[in-house]
């Protein structure tokens, strides 16, 4: 649920000074693009420390090899990705690479559903809604990739 607050919160900040007269923040799409960098740096801290760290690590499909440095690299592509949305030359860009490493690390989310895994100390979100926050969070993206 955290991602989802960041997104709406970063989204709304960011328009909020749009408003108020920061011209580079002037419209929705300037907008949800802070937004998603913001969920974007929260989701990449979790990858590199503490039990978060762990619980992603355990996510990993277990057919495939090396999921610390998986995990690793997916925060960093998620770091680059999130500095990408803030400059308008690569937004477009930054935001359809992020839409297709969310797709890509879908199934890390539908193997942990399954097993029943937590995520520091909590169960992770049920695949239902895990389903629902990706379309809204993909969505996101493409309307940044595609959007006026």
């Amino acid at each position: 649920m955290a991602p989802l607050i960041a997104l709406i919160a970063g989204t709304a900040l960011a328009r909020l000074a749009g408003l108020a007269g920061i011209a580079a923040l002037d419209g929705w799409i300037p907008a949800l693009r802070v937004g998603l960098a913001v969920m974007f740096t929260l989701t990449a801290v979790a990858h590199f420390a503490g039990p978060r760290r762990a619980g992603l690590i355990a996510m990993v499909p277990p057919r495939l090899p090396r999921p610390d440095l998986l995990v690793t690299v997916t925060g960093v592509l998620e770091l680059v990705g999130a500095i990408g949305l803030l400059l308008p030359a690569t937004a477009r860009v930054a935001a359809a690479g992020l839409g297709l490493l969310m797709l890509a690390m879908f199934p890390a989310n539908v193997s942990a559903a399954r097993r029943q895994l937590t995520l520091a100390g909590r169960p992770v979100t049920p695949l239902a809604q895990r389903t629902a926050l990706q379309i809204l969070f993909v969505a996101a993206a493409t309307v940044i990739s595609f959007g006026a």
